[in-house]
């Protein structure tokens, strides 16, 4: 029985990058040899153990043969007699095939370390075809490490399209797609995610509301490789927020949407992604509001009350300022401008003024009379503090 260090780990050490999560990969055990050792049982679709101390994933050496469609149409198979070389191969890049010894050797028989000091992002053989999730994991990738100079090699690239044209992204399940899209928000350059699926002719068919900004070439209307994301791009200056990085996004989708993308199709969107309620509520409060918070220079001292209002923003501080984080990387998108967004420190100031009306001054009236008052005097506050 030995074990190795596997995947990520390898490939992070390598890269020189902060090592999370080790996984390890345990070459001629038996599930009951595991364990006799201590190891906790966790895998359902194979064998796969937490070490009794560290509580480290440990998982047999496994082979994997296609039985049907999708990504869970697989047989695998967990023997003692299966090798290294045998766990390592059915990976899906090779920078991700590579592994260590417990005395530190690489090992490395998919030559994953010259891709990683080339950029490469390369599969490791045709059975990458096998599993459609490996389209949004490249993607992913090339988010990660787009910084670092990394590109999708052409025959992956090339085979990804493939898969595409053969229905393969057709079974994905919108959990695990929006699984993806969230992990890819949240890395360096998430615009790359969405280039690559373009790229490879994903994009059509996971987001199709994305169709506008991909754009077109002008030889003859053929899709451009890049797409055109730069309220997102700003966004991933501005803040690490998923829900904001979504918004962001819907933004964009909007700004190129003959029309606009209205709330009912945004609601579609993230129905069919099962996108979390607090992405999807920040992004259908941007579509509703972005003019008006755009524009918060010329409201009135009502129309301020009213804006802030809408968008609860008395109750709940935070979600204004996430608008106005998503706001100011629309605004840089469509120009680059100075360098405060000033609508953020109108409204700021217009909320600060609001909520330091005390309601208690209004004793003795009714709950429909109390309302009214309220609001007179928080307007008057605004009109105060604007014309300062």
């Amino acid at each position: 029985m030995k074990t190795y260090l596997v995947g990520g780990a390898v490939r992070d050490r390598l890269l020189g990058l902060p090592v999370g999560e080790r996984d390890w990969v345990v070459v001629g055990a038996t599930p009951e040899e595991m364990l006799q050792q201590g190891f906790q049982p966790v895998g359902r679709d194979f064998p796969v153990f937490l070490h009794p101390r560290t509580k480290e994933e440990y998982a047999l050496a496994r082979t994997e043969k296609k039985t049907g469609p999708g990504y869970t149409g697989f047989e695998t198979r967990t023997d003692p007699d299966i090798t290294l070389d045998e766990d390592l191969r059915r990976r899906d890049l090779t920078i991700n095939a590579m592994a260590e010894t417990m005395d530190g050797e690489l090992i490395d028989p998919c030559n994953g370390r010259e891709d990683l000091d080339n950029g490469l992002l390369r599969h490791v053989s045709p059975a990458f075809a096998e599993d459609p999730v490996r389209i949004l994991r490249i993607a992913r990738f090339a988010a990660r490490f787009a910084h670092m100079g990394f590109h999708v090699a052409h025959g992956t690239n090339a085979l990804m399209r493939q898969m595409v044209q053969q229905g393969e992204v057709d079974h994905l399940v919108p959990e695990r797609v929006w699984a993806e899209v969230e992990r890819a928000l949240g890395e360096k350059t998430p615009v790359r995610f969405f280039e690559v699926l373009h790229g490879c002719g994903a994009l059509a068919k996971l987001f199709p509301e994305m169709a506008s900004p991909a754009g077109t070439r002008g030889d003859g209307g053929h899709p451009s490789r890049t797409i055109n994301l730069p309220v997102l791009e700003n966004a991933v200056a501005l803040d690490a927020s998923i829900a904001i990085r979504f918004a962001a996004l819907v933004c964009d989708i909007d700004n190129a949407t003959p029309g606009g993308l209205d709330t009912e199709a945004l609601a579609r969107l993230c129905k069919r992604l099962r996108v979390p309620n607090a992405c999807r509520d920040l992004a259908t409060l941007i579509l509703r509001y972005r003019a008006a918070i755009h524009a918060a220079a010329a409201l009135s001292a009502t129309e301020l009350l009213e804006l802030l209002t809408a968008v609860d923003a008395f109750r709940r501080g935070r979600r204004l300022l996430d608008l106005l984080r998503v706001c100011e990387a629309d605004a840089r998108a469509g120009n680059p401008g100075p360098e405060h967004y000033a609508p953020a420190a109108i409204l700021r100031r217009a909320r600060d003024a609001a909520r330091a009306v005390p309601a208690d001054t209004c004793s003795g009236k009714s709950g429909r009379e109390i309302g009214a008052l309220l609001r007179q005097r928080r307007i008057a506050a605004i009109q105060q503090v604007m014309a300062r």
